[in-house]
């Protein structure tokens, strides 16, 4: 009877000692022969005590460690019972790599990324509301004297005196909404567009030599006839080229000193916009074109013994252009003795100096210009400085000069405000492009430099002019809006 209950209290201890082993095999992972799990130093170090016949009682052990095999890596982690494991499934990315997008979708893509995800503004700082109050004044002022300088001649040639007018009220309506929507819109989606953009306004500088549809004006073939309408594409690519030069200069923010891969490429941006300027005969627009990608390489930190080569080699480039034709020499050197050229080449700045100077301290009042009469020239349009002085005065003058100067003070505060370099190179290029454009038209309105046929910002008539300036405006109000508050 002795020898059966010890060969019964083995039995137990044997199935006792499988029902502790029991949890720690059930926790093994599916996949695989189970493990059994090693004995713990407090069991091997208590042997397994015999216990009176009859009497049950349950082991005691300490909680197992389960193992947690995650399915998506394959990682194991170890824990004491009850605890929850950091969840290791990978989360799939929005795009996953070699993915076919397809060419619109990946373009989408491209112009959020860069966006971003946009940060909630608060109020515009007062930088914003200064440049967006001097543009909207100039706008308005500018459409007052385009309708007093113009009205007169439209009706001696038999048309509505608001002929004028109608389009140029029309295109700063338009202007009006491309203003605000450049405004709204972060002004790094314009990034990623830079090779579509250069792609669209090179054809468009090619247009006007097409049959049908390129016209000639004062000798410059820069200008398309459609519905009605004149475009001018160069205007288009000084927006263009802007936003190219500022992505151009980001994306070479460390090698702004290697030849290959930052000064090459800003020579052959300017040259290639000038080039095409100078192949309609446009000398204004190529000197702005090369101005514009000059400045915002010296803004960005171009070192400045380039940056005076390729002024050098812009300079000697344009004197070769005005040179290579005895007529447009002729008309490009009268400034220097208008009174001698009053008769023929200088007539126009002759004129526009008597307006100016009829003009006095108070001016003759809106609508009271004689020199609009057909004596003046194109006084809607490039000489509309010389309306204005006249009807309004050296108080009139003073103010338009001094708005561009507060324009450009303030585009330039918003481009060292801006919160990353693309807005501060897009600030300060358009900032420039302003400044050297109105400098360049009031130069030849006052005989102080070469008449080149452009216009006056925001005030000569000219449906181009005024929607691109309005909406490269729209662009300088989006970095001032976005600008960072110290």
């Amino acid at each position: 009877m002795t020898s059966t209950l010890t060969v019964a209290e083995r039995r137990r201890a044997t199935l006792n000692r499988r029902a502790a082993d029991a949890p720690a095999a059930r926790s093994a992972p599916a996949s695989g022969p189970p493990r059994r799990a090693a004995p713990t130093r407090q069991s091997a170090a208590r042997p397994a005590t015999a216990r009176k016949p009859g009497v049950r009682t349950a082991p005691t052990r300490k909680p197992a460690a389960r193992a947690v095999t995650s399915k998506s890596t394959g990682v194991r982690a170890h824990g004491v019972a009850g605890d929850r494991p950091r969840s290791l499934r990978p989360v799939r990315a929005s795009v996953q790599p070699g993915e076919d997008l397809g060419p619109i979708a990946t373009f989408v893509l491209s112009v959020r990324t860069a966006a971003g995800p946009e940060r909630k503004l608060g109020p515009p700082p007062g930088t914003f509301y200064v440049i967006a109050s001097v543009v909207l004044v100039f706008v308005v002022l500018g459409l007052v004297m385009v309708l007093s300088a113009s009205a007169v001649t439209q009706a001696n040639i038999g048309n509505s005196p608001y002929a004028v007018f109608s389009k140029q009220a029309m295109w700063a309506g338009i202007g009006l909404v491309g203003m605000i929507f450049a405004t709204q819109v972060p002004y790094t989606i314009w990034k990623p567009l830079t090779i579509p953009l250069l792609g669209l306004g090179t054809a468009a500088m090619a247009v006007p030599f097409l049959p049908g549809l390129g016209t000639r004006v004062n000798g410059a073939r820069s200008w398309i006839q459609f519905a009605g309408l004149s475009v001018q594409p160069s205007e288009f690519l000084k927006l263009v080229v802007v936003i190219a030069a500022a992505s151009l200069l980001t994306a070479r923010a460390r090698e702004l000193g290697d030849r290959r891969k930052t000064l090459y490429p800003v020579a052959a941006l300017a040259g290639a916009a000038a080039l095409m300027s100078l192949a309609q005969g446009d000398l204004g627009s190529a000197i702005v074109l090369g101005v514009i990608v000059l400045s915002v390489a010296w803004i960005a930190g171009v070192p400045m013994k380039p940056l005076a080569g390729l002024t050098l080699v812009a300079v000697i480039a344009a004197i070769g252009f005005v040179v290579s034709d005895s007529r447009r020499l002729s008309r490009f050197t009268a400034f220097m003795d208008i009174e001698g050229h009053k008769e023929f080449e200088s007539y126009q700045v002759y004129q526009g100096l008597v307006s100016i100077a009829n003009g006095g301290l108070t001016g003759s009042g809106i609508g009271g210009s004689r020199t609009k009469l057909g004596y003046l020239p194109y006084a809607h349009s490039d000489f509309i400085f010389s309306i204005i002085a006249d009807e309004l005065g050296m108080i009139g003058t003073a103010a338009v000069i001094g708005g561009f100067i507060v324009l450009l003070a303030f585009g330039i505060q918003a481009a060292l405000a801006a919160p990353d370099r693309f807005g501060m190179l897009l600030a300060g290029g358009i900032s420039a492009w302003f400044g050297v454009q109105a400098i360049i038209n009031l130069g030849g309105v006052t005989g102080v430099m070469p008449v080149t046929g452009l216009t006056l910002p925001f005030f000569s008539a000219g449906g181009s002019s005024l929607f691109v300036s309005m909406f490269a405006a729209g662009l300088l109000l989006s970095v001032a809006r976005r600008a960072t508050r110290s």
